[in-house]
Protein backbone atom coordinates (compact mmCIF):
# COMPACT_ATOMS: atom_id res chain seq x y z
CA UNK A 1 0.00 0.00 0.00
CA UNK A 2 1.47 3.46 -0.92
CA UNK A 3 2.15 6.00 2.17
CA UNK A 4 -0.09 8.97 1.85
CA UNK A 5 1.69 12.33 1.40
CA UNK A 6 -0.55 15.18 2.48
CA UNK A 7 0.01 18.51 0.21
CA UNK A 8 2.02 21.43 2.47
CA UNK A 9 -0.27 23.43 4.92
CA UNK A 10 -1.16 26.84 3.43
CA UNK A 11 -1.19 29.62 6.08
CA UNK A 12 -4.89 30.27 5.94
CA UNK A 13 -5.71 27.00 6.33
CA UNK A 14 -8.17 24.83 4.86
CA UNK A 15 -11.38 26.15 6.67
CA UNK A 16 -10.93 29.67 6.35
CA UNK A 17 -9.45 29.16 2.50
CA UNK A 18 -13.19 27.78 2.02
CA UNK A 19 -15.01 30.36 3.57
CA UNK A 20 -13.07 33.39 2.41
CA UNK A 21 -13.53 32.13 -0.90
CA UNK A 22 -16.96 31.48 -0.30
CA UNK A 23 -17.12 27.16 -0.89
CA UNK A 24 -17.59 26.90 2.76
CA UNK A 25 -21.38 26.64 2.86
CA UNK A 26 -21.48 24.35 -0.44
CA UNK A 27 -19.09 22.35 1.04
CA UNK A 28 -21.28 21.22 4.05
CA UNK A 29 -24.70 21.07 2.33
CA UNK A 30 -22.52 18.40 -0.32
CA UNK A 31 -21.49 16.58 2.91
CA UNK A 32 -24.88 16.40 4.06
CA UNK A 33 -26.04 15.12 0.52
CA UNK A 34 -23.45 12.80 0.17
CA UNK A 35 -23.72 11.40 3.94
CA UNK A 36 -21.06 9.66 6.21
CA UNK A 37 -18.01 8.09 4.57
CA UNK A 38 -16.91 4.17 5.06
CA UNK A 39 -14.07 3.02 7.08
CA UNK A 40 -10.98 5.36 5.41
CA UNK A 41 -8.56 2.56 6.44
CA UNK A 42 -10.48 -1.02 5.53
CA UNK A 43 -9.93 -2.31 2.08
CA UNK A 44 -11.92 -0.55 -1.10
CA UNK A 45 -15.31 -2.25 -1.42
CA UNK A 46 -17.06 0.13 -3.72
CA UNK A 47 -16.76 3.68 -5.51
CA UNK A 48 -18.73 6.42 -4.66
CA UNK A 49 -18.89 8.21 -8.24
CA UNK A 50 -20.25 12.36 -7.69
CA UNK A 51 -22.79 13.08 -10.77
CA UNK A 52 -22.68 16.83 -10.78
CA UNK A 53 -25.71 18.81 -11.73
CA UNK A 54 -28.17 17.45 -14.43
CA UNK A 55 -26.64 14.69 -15.17
CA UNK A 56 -28.07 14.60 -18.57
CA UNK A 57 -25.48 14.55 -21.41
CA UNK A 58 -21.77 13.43 -19.57
CA UNK A 59 -20.16 10.20 -19.52
CA UNK A 60 -21.63 9.32 -15.61
CA UNK A 61 -24.93 9.17 -16.86
CA UNK A 62 -23.72 6.95 -19.46
CA UNK A 63 -22.44 4.42 -17.18
CA UNK A 64 -24.58 4.85 -14.35
CA UNK A 65 -27.88 3.47 -16.43
CA UNK A 66 -25.54 1.37 -18.57
CA UNK A 67 -26.57 2.69 -21.60
CA UNK A 68 -23.77 1.84 -24.65
CA UNK A 69 -23.02 -1.40 -23.41
CA UNK A 70 -21.17 -0.35 -20.83
CA UNK A 71 -21.09 -2.41 -17.49
CA UNK A 72 -18.81 -0.67 -15.36
CA UNK A 73 -19.14 -2.09 -11.73
CA UNK A 74 -18.32 -5.07 -13.98
CA UNK A 75 -15.73 -3.45 -15.10
CA UNK A 76 -14.32 -2.83 -11.64
CA UNK A 77 -15.61 -5.81 -9.60
CA UNK A 78 -16.94 -3.34 -7.28
CA UNK A 79 -20.28 -1.81 -6.69
CA UNK A 80 -20.77 1.55 -7.56
CA UNK A 81 -22.44 4.02 -5.61
CA UNK A 82 -23.93 7.23 -7.71
CA UNK A 83 -24.06 10.70 -5.23
CA UNK A 84 -26.41 12.91 -7.01
CA UNK A 85 -27.17 16.43 -5.79
CA UNK A 86 -23.94 18.39 -6.64
CA UNK A 87 -24.74 21.48 -8.20
CA UNK A 88 -21.38 21.97 -9.16
CA UNK A 89 -17.58 20.12 -8.49
CA UNK A 90 -16.54 22.94 -5.79
CA UNK A 91 -18.83 21.11 -2.98
CA UNK A 92 -17.58 17.81 -4.15
CA UNK A 93 -14.39 18.33 -2.90
CA UNK A 94 -15.50 18.78 0.21
CA UNK A 95 -17.29 15.67 0.07
CA UNK A 96 -13.81 13.92 -0.97
CA UNK A 97 -12.38 15.56 2.17
CA UNK A 98 -14.74 13.85 4.17
CA UNK A 99 -14.32 10.33 2.77
CA UNK A 100 -17.76 10.92 1.50
CA UNK A 101 -16.56 10.83 -2.31
CA UNK A 102 -13.82 8.60 -4.24
CA UNK A 103 -14.14 9.80 -8.20
CA UNK A 104 -15.28 12.91 -9.63
CA UNK A 105 -15.22 15.62 -12.59
CA UNK A 106 -13.62 19.02 -11.34
CA UNK A 107 -13.25 22.11 -13.09
CA UNK A 108 -9.62 23.95 -12.53
CA UNK A 109 -11.40 26.26 -10.60
CA UNK A 110 -12.29 23.28 -8.06
CA UNK A 111 -9.00 21.65 -8.27
CA UNK A 112 -7.37 25.46 -6.84
CA UNK A 113 -9.93 25.32 -4.14
CA UNK A 114 -8.65 22.30 -3.18
CA UNK A 115 -4.97 23.03 -3.27
CA UNK A 116 -5.65 26.37 -1.20
CA UNK A 117 -7.79 24.40 0.90
CA UNK A 118 -5.79 21.27 1.72
CA UNK A 119 -8.40 18.81 0.56
CA UNK A 120 -6.66 15.87 -0.18
CA UNK A 121 -7.66 15.07 -3.98
CA UNK A 122 -4.88 12.94 -6.52
CA UNK A 123 -5.33 15.12 -10.25
CA UNK A 124 -5.80 12.15 -12.91
CA UNK A 125 -6.38 13.53 -16.03
CA UNK A 126 -7.42 16.92 -17.59
CA UNK A 127 -8.39 18.72 -20.49
CA UNK A 128 -9.41 21.91 -22.28
CA UNK A 129 -12.59 23.10 -21.94
CA UNK A 130 -14.60 23.71 -24.99
CA UNK A 131 -13.65 27.45 -26.40
CA UNK A 132 -17.32 28.10 -26.80
CA UNK A 133 -18.85 27.11 -23.81
CA UNK A 134 -19.09 30.14 -22.40
CA UNK A 135 -21.29 32.80 -23.55
CA UNK A 136 -22.07 36.52 -22.77
CA UNK A 137 -26.04 37.65 -23.40
CA UNK A 138 -27.24 40.92 -23.87
CA UNK A 139 -30.89 41.54 -24.89
CA UNK A 140 -31.96 41.69 -28.61
CA UNK A 141 -32.01 45.34 -29.64
CA UNK A 142 -29.28 46.32 -26.97
CA UNK A 143 -26.68 49.07 -27.82
CA UNK A 144 -23.82 46.22 -26.56
CA UNK A 145 -22.31 44.96 -29.98
CA UNK A 146 -19.34 44.37 -28.78
CA UNK A 147 -16.77 43.98 -25.20
CA UNK A 148 -16.16 47.56 -25.59
CA UNK A 149 -19.63 48.67 -25.24
CA UNK A 150 -19.75 46.73 -21.33
CA UNK A 151 -17.77 49.82 -20.13
CA UNK A 152 -20.09 51.41 -17.29
CA UNK A 153 -22.76 48.59 -17.50
CA UNK A 154 -23.96 45.96 -15.47
CA UNK A 155 -22.79 42.69 -16.21
CA UNK A 156 -24.21 39.35 -13.95
CA UNK A 157 -21.77 36.65 -13.38
CA UNK A 158 -21.20 34.20 -10.34
CA UNK A 159 -17.72 35.33 -8.99
CA UNK A 160 -14.90 32.59 -8.58
CA UNK A 161 -15.97 30.32 -11.62
CA UNK A 162 -15.45 29.75 -15.34
CA UNK A 163 -17.62 32.47 -16.19
CA UNK A 164 -15.46 34.75 -14.36
CA UNK A 165 -12.29 34.23 -16.17
CA UNK A 166 -13.42 34.06 -19.10
CA UNK A 167 -15.21 37.58 -18.20
CA UNK A 168 -11.58 38.84 -17.25
CA UNK A 169 -10.02 37.49 -20.21
CA UNK A 170 -12.93 39.26 -22.72
CA UNK A 171 -13.00 42.55 -21.14
CA UNK A 172 -8.55 42.37 -21.84
CA UNK A 173 -8.93 41.85 -25.00
CA UNK A 174 -10.72 45.89 -25.10
CA UNK A 175 -8.29 47.16 -22.69
CA UNK A 176 -10.66 46.60 -20.21
CA UNK A 177 -10.80 45.40 -16.50
CA UNK A 178 -13.63 44.30 -14.16
CA UNK A 179 -13.15 47.53 -12.71
CA UNK A 180 -14.39 49.62 -15.89
CA UNK A 181 -17.88 47.46 -15.33
CA UNK A 182 -20.81 47.30 -12.51
CA UNK A 183 -20.15 43.97 -11.69
CA UNK A 184 -23.33 42.18 -10.34
CA UNK A 185 -22.18 38.56 -8.70
CA UNK A 186 -25.09 36.23 -8.80
CA UNK A 187 -25.79 32.26 -8.66
CA UNK A 188 -27.09 31.58 -11.95
CA UNK A 189 -31.10 31.28 -11.63
CA UNK A 190 -31.08 34.74 -9.85
CA UNK A 191 -28.70 36.11 -12.75
CA UNK A 192 -31.09 35.08 -14.88
CA UNK A 193 -34.12 36.47 -13.37
CA UNK A 194 -32.65 39.58 -13.35
CA UNK A 195 -31.48 39.29 -16.93
CA UNK A 196 -35.38 38.61 -18.15
CA UNK A 197 -36.11 41.28 -15.75
CA UNK A 198 -33.86 44.50 -17.64
CA UNK A 199 -31.58 44.78 -14.06
CA UNK A 200 -28.42 43.79 -15.56
CA UNK A 201 -27.34 44.65 -18.78
CA UNK A 202 -25.48 41.22 -19.54
CA UNK A 203 -25.17 38.22 -18.47
CA UNK A 204 -21.98 35.66 -18.41
CA UNK A 205 -22.53 31.58 -18.30
CA UNK A 206 -21.79 28.50 -19.66
CA UNK A 207 -23.78 25.33 -21.33
CA UNK A 208 -26.51 24.70 -21.21
CA UNK A 209 -27.52 27.06 -18.60
CA UNK A 210 -26.35 29.98 -21.68
CA UNK A 211 -27.95 28.43 -24.56
CA UNK A 212 -31.04 27.61 -23.29
CA UNK A 213 -31.35 31.12 -21.67
CA UNK A 214 -30.62 32.65 -24.95
CA UNK A 215 -33.35 30.37 -26.85
CA UNK A 216 -35.92 31.32 -23.75
CA UNK A 217 -35.66 34.75 -23.90
CA UNK A 218 -34.73 35.69 -26.84
CA UNK A 219 -31.12 36.87 -26.26
CA UNK A 220 -28.41 37.79 -28.32
CA UNK A 221 -24.75 36.27 -27.67
CA UNK A 222 -21.73 39.03 -27.67
CA UNK A 223 -19.08 37.78 -30.47
CA UNK A 224 -15.42 36.34 -29.28
CA UNK A 225 -16.21 34.84 -25.82
CA UNK A 226 -14.11 32.21 -25.21
CA UNK A 227 -13.28 29.69 -22.55
CA UNK A 228 -10.05 29.68 -20.96
CA UNK A 229 -10.18 26.99 -18.35
CA UNK A 230 -9.37 23.72 -17.54
CA UNK A 231 -11.29 20.64 -16.64
CA UNK A 232 -10.36 17.63 -14.41
CA UNK A 233 -11.22 14.34 -13.07
CA UNK A 234 -9.68 13.61 -9.64
CA UNK A 235 -9.92 11.27 -7.03
CA UNK A 236 -9.90 10.49 -3.61
CA UNK A 237 -6.24 9.34 -2.03
CA UNK A 238 -7.45 6.48 -1.06
CA UNK A 239 -8.49 5.12 -4.63
CA UNK A 240 -5.76 6.89 -6.72
CA UNK A 241 -2.97 5.95 -4.74
CA UNK A 242 -4.24 2.46 -2.97
CA UNK A 243 -6.11 1.51 -6.05
CA UNK A 244 -4.21 2.98 -8.94
CA UNK A 245 -5.71 0.21 -11.26
CA UNK A 246 -9.85 0.51 -10.49
CA UNK A 247 -8.57 4.43 -10.78
CA UNK A 248 -7.24 3.99 -13.98
CA UNK A 249 -10.22 1.77 -15.06
CA UNK A 250 -12.66 4.72 -13.87
CA UNK A 251 -11.02 7.08 -16.38
CA UNK A 252 -10.94 4.62 -19.14
CA UNK A 253 -14.74 3.86 -18.68
CA UNK A 254 -15.74 7.94 -18.54
CA UNK A 255 -13.46 8.51 -21.66
CA UNK A 256 -15.17 5.42 -23.92
CA UNK A 257 -18.79 6.73 -22.56
CA UNK A 258 -18.16 9.99 -23.76
CA UNK A 259 -16.59 8.90 -27.30
CA UNK A 260 -19.56 7.01 -27.33
CA UNK A 261 -22.02 9.74 -27.00
CA UNK A 262 -20.06 11.70 -29.58
CA UNK A 263 -20.41 9.08 -31.94
CA UNK A 264 -23.99 8.73 -31.36
CA UNK A 265 -25.35 11.81 -30.14
CA UNK A 266 -28.81 11.12 -31.50
CA UNK A 267 -29.33 7.89 -29.32
CA UNK A 268 -27.10 9.37 -26.61
CA UNK A 269 -29.62 12.25 -26.22
CA UNK A 270 -32.68 10.07 -26.66
CA UNK A 271 -31.80 7.71 -24.15
CA UNK A 272 -31.26 10.95 -21.69
CA UNK A 273 -35.00 11.61 -22.56
CA UNK A 274 -36.23 8.43 -21.88
CA UNK A 275 -34.86 8.39 -18.64
CA UNK A 276 -37.09 11.21 -17.52
CA UNK A 277 -33.79 13.95 -17.74
CA UNK A 278 -35.84 16.42 -19.64
CA UNK A 279 -38.98 16.38 -18.65
CA UNK A 280 -42.01 17.26 -20.81
CA UNK A 281 -39.38 20.20 -22.33
CA UNK A 282 -38.82 19.66 -26.08
CA UNK A 283 -36.61 22.98 -26.11
CA UNK A 284 -34.09 21.72 -23.48
CA UNK A 285 -33.73 18.58 -25.26
CA UNK A 286 -33.10 20.32 -28.83
CA UNK A 287 -30.58 22.34 -26.99
CA UNK A 288 -28.96 19.17 -25.31
CA UNK A 289 -28.91 17.52 -28.70
CA UNK A 290 -27.33 20.76 -30.45
CA UNK A 291 -24.96 20.83 -27.82
CA UNK A 292 -23.84 17.71 -27.99
CA UNK A 293 -23.55 17.71 -31.69
CA UNK A 294 -21.61 21.24 -31.36
CA UNK A 295 -19.28 19.90 -28.17
CA UNK A 296 -19.94 22.79 -26.39
CA UNK A 297 -20.88 21.46 -22.68
CA UNK A 298 -17.82 20.67 -20.32
CA UNK A 299 -17.46 17.41 -20.89
CA UNK A 300 -17.32 17.31 -24.44
CA UNK A 301 -13.87 17.35 -24.23
CA UNK A 302 -13.65 14.02 -21.87
CA UNK A 303 -13.10 11.74 -24.80
CA UNK A 304 -9.97 13.29 -25.46
CA UNK A 305 -7.73 14.05 -22.31
CA UNK A 306 -4.66 12.59 -21.45
CA UNK A 307 -2.56 12.46 -17.80
CA UNK A 308 -2.00 16.02 -16.73
CA UNK A 309 0.27 17.96 -18.58
CA UNK A 310 2.23 21.39 -18.43
CA UNK A 311 -0.23 22.88 -20.56
CA UNK A 312 -3.30 22.18 -18.31
CA UNK A 313 -0.76 23.32 -15.28
CA UNK A 314 -0.07 26.35 -17.25
CA UNK A 315 -3.56 27.63 -17.59
CA UNK A 316 -4.59 26.64 -13.97
CA UNK A 317 -1.80 28.39 -12.52
CA UNK A 318 -3.33 31.28 -14.77
CA UNK A 319 -6.38 31.26 -13.61
CA UNK A 320 -5.58 31.00 -9.70
CA UNK A 321 -3.13 34.05 -10.27
CA UNK A 322 -5.71 35.90 -11.90
CA UNK A 323 -8.30 35.06 -9.64
CA UNK A 324 -5.80 36.07 -6.79
CA UNK A 325 -5.17 39.53 -8.24
CA UNK A 326 -9.29 39.74 -8.12
CA UNK A 327 -9.33 39.09 -4.38
CA UNK A 328 -11.21 36.13 -5.03
CA UNK A 329 -8.65 33.77 -3.12
CA UNK A 330 -7.25 35.07 -0.39
CA UNK A 331 -4.06 33.85 -0.72
CA UNK A 332 -1.95 33.01 -4.03
CA UNK A 333 -2.11 28.96 -5.14
CA UNK A 334 0.95 27.29 -5.70
CA UNK A 335 -0.51 25.15 -8.57
CA UNK A 336 2.46 24.50 -10.63
CA UNK A 337 4.10 22.65 -7.56
CA UNK A 338 1.49 20.88 -6.65
CA UNK A 339 0.50 19.82 -10.01
CA UNK A 340 4.07 18.42 -10.39
CA UNK A 341 4.35 16.95 -7.39
CA UNK A 342 6.34 13.59 -7.62
CA UNK A 343 3.80 11.62 -5.60
CA UNK A 344 1.83 11.99 -8.46
CA UNK A 345 4.21 10.32 -10.56
CA UNK A 346 3.19 6.83 -10.44
CA UNK A 347 -0.47 7.06 -11.08
CA UNK A 348 0.32 9.03 -13.76
CA UNK A 349 1.91 6.19 -15.58
CA UNK A 350 -0.50 3.41 -14.48
CA UNK A 351 -2.77 5.95 -16.37
CA UNK A 352 -1.28 6.39 -19.44
CA UNK A 353 -0.56 3.11 -20.24
CA UNK A 354 -4.13 2.39 -19.13
CA UNK A 355 -5.17 5.62 -21.72
CA UNK A 356 -2.86 3.50 -24.22
CA UNK A 357 -4.84 1.11 -24.79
Amino acid sequence: MTSRVRPVRTTLGRRGFLQAAGVGALGLSAFALAGCGDDPDGPLDQVRYALIGDGKAEPGTILRNNLGGFDLPGQLGLPVQWQTGFTASLPVMEAIKSGSIDFSFATATAVIYAIGGEVPIVPLVAYPLPRNEVDILVPRGSTIKTGADLRGRKVADQRGTTGTYSLVKYLETYGLGLDDIEYVNLPAADAEAAFAQGKVDAWINWQPTIELAKRKHDALALPEVKTYDYAFFVASERLAFDNPDKAATLVRAVRDAQRWIDGNPDTAVSAFADLGGFGDSDLEEQVYLDLVKSRRLSYSGAGDFTVVDDAAIAGTQDLADNFHALGVYPERVEVTGWLRDERFDAIKSTLTQALAR
